[in-house]
Parts: C-alpha cells; sequence; structure tokens
C-alpha cells in the first residue's frame, strides 16, 4: 500500500473517530472530549488532504 492510500486511510480513521468524541462528549456534557473529537475530526481532514496531495505528486 503506498503512502498516500495511507494518509487517506489514517484520515478517515481519525475523523470518525473524532465525530464519536464529539457526540460523546456533547451527550455528557463533556466540553473537553468534544473540543478533542473536533481536533481529531479536523486533523482527520488534514491527513487525509495530504493523502490527496502525496498521489497527486506520485509520492
Amino acid at each position: 500500500m503506498d503512502s498516500s492510500t495511507k494518509d487517506k486511510i489514517k484520515g478517515n480513521v481519525d475523523q470518525a473517530k473524532g465525530a464519536v468524541q464529539e457526540k460523546t462528549g456533547q451527550a455528557t456534557g463533556d466540553r473537553e472530549m468534544e473540543d478533542r473529537g473536533t481536533a481529531n475530526k479536523v486533523g482527520g481532514k488534514i491527513q487525509e488532504k495530504v493523502g490527496d496531495v502525496k498521489k497527486v505528486f506520485g509520492k
């Protein structure tokens, strides 16, 4: 599996994990967990875009 595909998969996993954390934080009133979830979602989107860029440049 090439590097760009790994980045895209990791990004998607991080986004899913972040969404779960975010919803759990909302449901329990845990603002810190909700914020961590949001950060993980954003980080996952960035990681996915890194994979897209690597694919374009053949890395």
